[in-house]
């Protein structure tokens, strides 16, 4: 059943006119009225509607049924990502949704090559919240992680963190499967470096405020897979998968 994600209260017997864009991608889809869908906002649950009128731009779907299902992990996972290059960010955001992490900070680096003023930043910001609200809609999932403001590495450290913060880098010493296997699950926050890794000063900054440092393995990865590997190691030997 085609899921969509609508940014406002819905409840049961309401008539719903869709956005445009939605309403668009109703047409491609060929749906036609008395056809079903699944709506959700993000809150949690999801909807049952049938499409009760359709024009060139506007769509209307009457809300018949809730249901309360949820594909949430059973623990946080906090993904503090380094702006890779290019269109990097958008796949990993995209798959660290569908793998169920639960938040999102993207983080500027020295080494980032990727450089963000605050007015590109708001639009980044808004590019992958829609990326989050898509995937989200593809896998499953009725809540949305959160997206924060890009960063500086340097400032985003200093601040305080309820979780665990784990550091991937090649000179870590123990693995994070060794890790997480002798740990329950829980919530955590995965520092991930850009293209060239974080330099020596930021790792040092991360060990100092309590970050633990681990290795991924014999081989270096790229951050896009690096990130993606690790949450996908976690959830395995937690249990979600």
């Amino acid at each position: 059943m085609p899921r969509f994600y609508l940014d406002q209260s819905l409840e049961i017997g309401m008539q719903c006119e869709l956005p445009e864009d939605l309403s668009h991608h109703i047409g491609v889809l060929r749906l036609k009225v008395g056809d079903t869908v699944t709506l959700f906002n993000g809150r949690g649950g999801e909807f049952a509607a049938t499409l009760s009128a359709m024009e060139k731009r506007r769509v209307t779907a009457h809300i018949k049924t809730f249901d309360a299902r949820e594909a949430e992990p059973g623990h946080s996972l906090t993904l503090a990502q380094a702006l890779p290059e290019g269109t990097k960010m958008d796949w990993v955001i995209e798959k660290a949704v569908e793998l169920g992490v639960t938040a999102i900070q993207p983080l500027m680096a020295a080494r980032s090559v990727v450089r963000l003023s605050d007015e590109r930043a708001g639009k980044k910001l808004a590019h992958w919240r829609a990326i989050v609200a898509a995937a989200s809609a593809q896998c499953g999932r009725n809540r949305l992680p959160s997206v924060a403001m890009p960063q500086a590495f340097s400032s985003w450290i200093d601040q305080h963190d309820l979780h665990p913060r784990i550091l991937l880098s090649p000179r870590g010493q123990q693995s994070l499967t060794d890790w997480a296997r002798h740990r329950a699950p829980q919530a955590i926050t995965l520092i991930i470096g850009p293209e060239g890794g974080l330099n020596e000063a930021e790792e040092q900054a991360a060990i100092s405020r309590g970050a633990i440092c681990l290795s991924i393995g014999s081989r270096v990865l790229r951050t896009e897979t690096a990130s993606i590997t690790a949450i996908a190691a976690l959830h395995a030997l937690w249990g979600e998968f």
